[in-house]
């Protein structure tokens, strides 16, 4: 246990020094020094210790319900409740970076699609219904918008574009992307928000050629694209906001890396995929 290391050490080295490199808290430190320590409470001081761990390895993007479920996948039995107490006990908090630009511009006359999906975000089969949504990555040199389509049944990324204007020729590239890719047969349902470049008389074009039904949820209403919304949530709080991209080309690259089909780095979905023994190479 690294408090009993400390302890050995305590008094060759700084005891802040060795709490610092070995990732734990002074005060928990403490607390398993002062005697006498009932079990529940040691046990409580080795629980913090994967709690700072997952915290550390999230680059303290992690709250404590995403803790939680990181220490139940190593095996261990623990109540979200507990997790949550000895992180606010130590001060253990997740970094909240709040929004500040829109991207969705939904003011317009154009003709809208019905609600298909009705927050229903799962199927029975790969390729039944695609996700899609436009966010946006900030670099030196500006904007950087990407689109993104996701598979609901294994929450793959199956199509993506990225480019400096927020058109609908961003959003038609990212459905050819995942057209060339999966070959869906008639019949998919392609959910969006209700955007002008999801209204624009091209995507539609390419919905018909595909035999696509196209859906669309309600203006103003992010939970009815949440699959999509936690997605970009994920990829900027684990991923985008860690980095200062001095180029659109550089921060293209970054995100591709993340985005690419059957290697998706992101912990969220793999995660719900081995809960639901969804196969993420469908």
């Amino acid at each position: 246990m690294r408090y009993q290391c400390i302890s050995a050490h305590k008094d060759t080295y700084p005891v802040q020094v060795m709490c610092q490199s070995l990732g734990v808290s002074r005060s928990g430190y403490y607390a398993y020094e002062r005697a006498p320590m009932s079990q529940s409470k040691k046990e409580d001081m080795a629980l913090l210790d994967q709690i700072i761990e997952s915290h550390k390895q999230s680059r303290k993007t992690y709250g404590s319900p995403r803790v939680t479920s990181d220490i139940r996948d190593l095996g261990k039995s623990v109540g979200k409740n507990r997790i949550a107490r000895l992180m606010r006990e130590h001060g253990i908090k997740a970094k909240k970076i709040k929004k500040y630009k829109h991207t969705t511009q939904s003011n317009h006359n154009r003709p809208l699609a019905p609600d298909l999906v009705r927050q229903q975000f799962s199927c029975d089969g790969p390729d039944k219904i695609w996700a899609s949504d436009i966010t946006y990555i900030k670099t030196v040199q500006g904007w950087l918008y990407l689109c993104i389509f996701m598979d609901l049944f294994s929450r793959r990324m199956v199509g993506w574009a990225m480019d400096k204007p927020m058109e609908a020729d961003l959003v038609t590239r990212a459905f050819d992307m995942a057209c060339n890719q999966r070959k869906p047969n008639k019949g998919l349902i392609v959910h969006s928000d209700r955007g002008v470049q999801y209204t624009s008389v091209a995507f539609r074009r390419k919905l018909i050629a595909t035999g696509a039904r196209q859906s669309m949820g309600r203006k103003g209403s992010c939970y009815d694209n949440a699959c999509c919304e936690s997605f970009f949530h994920t990829l900027k709080t684990e991923e985008v906001y860690f980095n200062r991209y001095r180029t659109r080309a550089e921060a293209r690259a970054r995100s591709s890396n993340t985005l690419k089909a059957g290697t998706i780095s992101n912990v969220v979905i793999r995660r719900w995929a081995t809960k639901r023994r969804v196969n993420l190479n469908c």
